[in-house]
């Protein structure tokens, strides 16, 4: 049995549209499912454990949806040890490239019916889960910008979501005023006096396919963090071309870490952003858990 969980926002309406493609296939197949849409994530958990008490025994969670609600559902499927499968139809679906899930969502299925689980790590700030990326700073800002906006509701439209991060660089770039920080990790603090982001990564991208920390691997028990620092606004607006290729990298503003756990800490309140939801109430300690889910991938 396979449940399925539909979020009707995501990806401007991508995911019901998707999932009439699905349940087609499914019927096809014959293959058992049970169905949840949900689109809020304070209500998913008690939503899944309800259905999954109601039968014993599941071969996925399937997300029809994006990293936003891959995220709602991390907590379940870490306490089930049920593997989780995605088809992506949210705007960054920065999970799905991570684990080289096919953009086609009956290719997608395919994978989730006929292929294996791996286990997968995640990361841990103050004990919340997250999949993909906490971002903290700018693009933490960005991405809050974006998501506020008209702009992304088009470009989902036209399926041009890492259009809709662009132009919320432009706006963002205007009005963000970087300041101090400390990033404690491997036993070594290292401070600087003009940040712009922070960006602690458990798969290569986000943003929509930003390659942000392109060195960071799911399974390897490690968190790759990118912090960006000590640039003028042009700087920082020539660089974000290069983190579509991951070429940032190599840049003197550009400075990469890598443990099991990271701290950071800003000299003010800093909006931040794990999987796209607000994390900023917590504080800036981070953990990898290693093997905390298992997911059906394709790499």
């Amino acid at each position: 049995m396979y449940l399925f969980i539909i979020n009707p926002k995501s990806g401007n309406g991508r995911s019901l549209r998707t999932w009439k493609r699905v349940r087609e296939a499914l019927d096809l197949k014959k293959t058992a499912h049970a169905t949840l849409l949900t689109a809020s994530a304070e209500e998913v958990d008690a939503m899944v454990t309800e259905t999954l008490d109601q039968h014993g025994s599941w071969n996925a969670i399937v997300v029809i949806g994006g990293d936003g609600t891959i995220h709602s559902l991390l907590p379940v499927l870490k306490r089930t040890g049920i593997p989780l499968g995605v088809i992506p139809a949210g705007s960054g679906n920065d999970t799905a490239r991570g684990f080289g899930i096919p953009r086609d969502p009956l290719a997608a299925l395919e994978l989730i019916l006929t292929g294996s689980a791996r286990a997968a790590d995640l990361i841990s700030v103050a004990g919340v889960p997250v999949m993909t990326a906490v971002a903290a700073g700018f693009d933490a800002q960005v991405s809050e910008n974006v998501n506020g906006s008209r702009y992304k509701k088009i470009c989902n439209a036209v399926g041009a979501g890492r259009l809709a991060y662009v132009i919320g660089v432009l706006h963002t770039l205007v009005t963000f005023k970087p300041g101090p920080v400390s990033v404690t990790c491997g036993g070594q603090t290292v401070s600087y006096p003009s940040a712009w982001l922070t960006a602690v990564s458990n798969v290569p991208s986000y943003g929509g396919g930003l390659l942000i920390n392109p060195q960071a691997k799911v399974d390897d028990g490690m968190l790759d963090v990118c912090v960006v620092h000590d640039c003028s606004r042009l700087q920082l607006l020539f660089l974000f071309p290069t983190v579509l290729k991951g070429a940032h990298v190599k840049l003197p503003i550009v400075t990469l870490f890598r443990g099991d756990t990271v701290g950071i800490r800003f000299d003010r309140p800093r909006l931040a952003q794990g999987d796209g939801e607000d994390v900023s109430a917590l504080p800036m300690d981070f953990r990898a858990d290693p093997g905390a889910i298992r997911v059906f991938s394709a790499l």
